[in-house]
């Protein structure tokens, strides 16, 4: 069975995001998502990104925000972390400043809502401490790999 860590490159993950803005923080996410090598088209990404935010915002609280696109700019699903040391403001219920962030991009065409399953798995594991305080110690982008290898996909 897949893990999140198999849709996570190493290649996409940011341990010190420096940006304390939304729309910067998407666009930089993004940019996460083009090292994988999954990106066709960084503006449809990221204007479908920014649609969902739109519609309600991803950040879900303690700490955590994990904005999410369905669009044809990327031919398969994909996953970017970051770490912001600082914190960015996503608007979350209680006014917690995001210091873990997920992107989640799955092509439009993919299977039913794979976006939601993968969303479903990564909050499942973040309303967790001792999972979250696991990912800001680590130390390395292999390290942040081996703290998801025990999530399914």
């Amino acid at each position: 069975m897949a893990t999140i860590a198999d849709l996570l490159d190493e290649r996409s993950i940011d341990l010190s995001l420096s940006s304390g803005d939304k729309d910067d923080a998407i666009e930089r996410m993004v940019d996460l998502v083009d090292a994988s090598g999954a990106l066709l088209d960084r503006d449809v990404l990221i204007k479908a990104v920014r649609a969902r935010e739109e519609a309600g915002t991803t950040g879900l609280g303690d700490g955590i925000a994990i904005p999410h696109g369905k669009c044809d700019g990327v031919d398969r699903p994909a996953l970017a972390f970051a770490r912001s040391d600082e914190g960015v403001r996503w608007g979350a219920p209680d006014g917690s400043l995001a210091s873990l962030v997920f992107l989640i991009a799955v092509p439009e065409a993919a299977a039913g809502n794979e976006h939601l399953r993968i969303l479903a798995s990564l909050a499942r594991s973040l309303v967790k401490a001792d999972f979250r305080n696991q990912l800001l110690a680590a130390s390395t982008p292999q390290e942040v790999r081996e703290v998801l290898a025990g999530i399914s996909a």
